[in-house]
């Protein structure tokens, strides 16, 4: 089984890679790093999971060389199941990404990561309801404390591809 973490830069993707594999990656934007990725592994109920710290990317229609490299390994990794790290206090933002990945049919859990950042700023999310209306699992997360980490490794058993028919036509969107 492989793992894509894709989100946009920031949003603490690295982070949560280490928490998943305990590898140690630069998780800040220097010169030369931003197109590179991270690979590790972990053990899931004594199956290995390969983990991938894709670059940053904002759209799936790539604009730079980073955005260029991450859609190419999405579209490598047919098989894979994509983790959408998103900064819960800027939620708009990667949805947008995310609602991308699933349009091209892969399996999606979405992380709200620094959900602490968004509570401290007032944001109310109702995870229960985002995940009904998206048919994904959706987990807050705090990838500096590793809160939500394990509940994001139990999420990838239930991570299946979703119509996006359905979600649209959940969400009152016609076209």
């Amino acid at each position: 089984m492989k793992v894509l973490l894709m989100g946009h830069p920031n949003v603490g993707k690295s982070v949560v890679f280490n928490r998943l594999t305990g590898v140690d990656v630069v998780t800040s934007n220097y010169p030369g790093t931003t197109v590179e990725y991270s690979e590790g592994s972990m053990l899931v109920e004594g199956q290995e999971v390969t983990i991938i710290d894709v670059p940053g990317t904002f759209s799936l229609n790539f604009r730079d060389k980073a955005e260029e490299v991450a859609v190419n390994m999405l579209d490598k990794e047919k098989d894979a199941i994509v983790i959408s790290v998103l900064d819960s206090s800027k939620m708009e933002r990667g949805l947008y990404l995310a609602l991308e990945i699933m349009e091209h049919g892969y399996p999606l859990v979405l992380a709200l990561n620094m959900w602490d950042m968004a509570k401290h700023k007032g944001i109310k999310i109702d995870v229960d309801r985002l995940g009904e209306i998206l048919g994904i699992p959706v987990i807050p997360t705090m990838a500096t404390s590793g809160e939500g980490i394990s509940e994001l490794i139990s999420s990838l058993k239930v991570a299946k591809p979703v119509n996006v028919k359905d979600v649209r036509e959940r969400l009152g969107i016609t076209t």
